[in-house]
């Protein structure tokens, strides 16, 4: 008897010893990555380097402000349109599960979530940077919050589920609308959820390529016209490392680091309010 404990108790340990290595070794890519970019990009990182547009080519300096004011203006404008028409087709969703249209409605949304970017880009650019004859960061903006819809309905269709059906009962014994029941009672219960999935949205977004080469393409100067071309981050980070020229691209690794931590302190903020309020994306 004690011998098959014995075993017993060896190959739990050896199991978990298996777990804990596999999940240490998935985990190594990420460590080096992270250590990589931040060893090459902090050293270039400064006020100047904040404050700067790119210097011409063969001139020492310059910074990323074009890039930093553009990724800032098109994520707010995306988010802008993306998150009213996402939360309210996610409380739609949440409200009426049963009904065709939200079923069809859901098959969209995966269908969309698993659209690759460089697919929306190429739509955006049939659908607004032709008809409108030149890149925009309007059409960049487009293309962002169409990305960033899929997570924010799911986000919001779900958080509601998870909220008990005593709370709308209760409103609404009460005689109270149930358009006033949605918003004053069930989206502020869901809302630590809902803003979580909003963040991880734009943590989403903001490091896509893709979609801004067909349709804000990039600006080397700074510009806040969201009817011209503007510069991101990503499409700055793309264009200066490919570049053959050294001093790009050590403002590429300063443009990847400060994105990475942009990124990093999304990631790590909704993972906060997703564990006190135990939500589940």
């Amino acid at each position: 008897m004690d011998v098959r404990i014995g075993i017993r108790n060896t190959k739990s340990i050896l199991f978990k010893g298996v777990i804990v290595f596999f999940a240490f070794l998935i985990t190594i890519p990420l460590i080096i990555v992270l250590l990589y970019i931040i060893k090459q990009g902090v050293t270039q990182v400064n006020w100047h380097f904040l404050t700067h547009v790119p210097a011409p080519v063969g001139e020492s300096g310059g910074g990323i402000s074009n890039a930093l004011i553009g990724s800032f203006l098109m994520v707010l404008m995306s988010s802008v349109l993306a998150i009213p028409v996402g939360m309210f087709a996610g409380i739609y969703l949440s409200e009426n599960p049963t009904t065709k249209l939200a079923y069809y409605s859901g098959l969209c949304v995966d269908i969309l979530q698993g659209v690759p970017s460089i697919v929306v880009g190429i739509v955006i650019y049939f659908w607004l940077v032709k008809p409108l004859g030149t890149f925009s960061a309007l059409s960049g903006s487009v293309a962002l919050a169409i990305m960033m819809l899929p997570i924010v309905i799911r986000s919001t269709e779900q958080t509601l589920r998870l909220l008990p059906a005593s709370l709308k009962e209760a409103a609404l014994s009460l005689g109270v609308p149930y358009h006033r029941v949605i918003l004053k009672v069930i989206v502020p219960c869901g809302f630590a959820g809902i803003l979580s999935g909003i963040m991880l949205s734009i943590a989403r977004i903001i490091g896509e390529t893709a979609p801004l080469l067909f349709t804000a393409f990039g600006n080397p100067y700074l510009s806040v016209s969201v009817t011209k071309p503007m510069e991101s981050l990503p499409h700055l980070i793309f264009t200066y490392a490919t570049s053959p020229y050294d001093e790009w691209h050590n403002l590429a690794w300063g443009a990847s680091f400060i994105l990475l931590m942009f990124v990093l302190i999304l990631n790590i903020v909704t993972k906060l309010i997703t564990r006190k309020w135990n939500i589940q994306l």
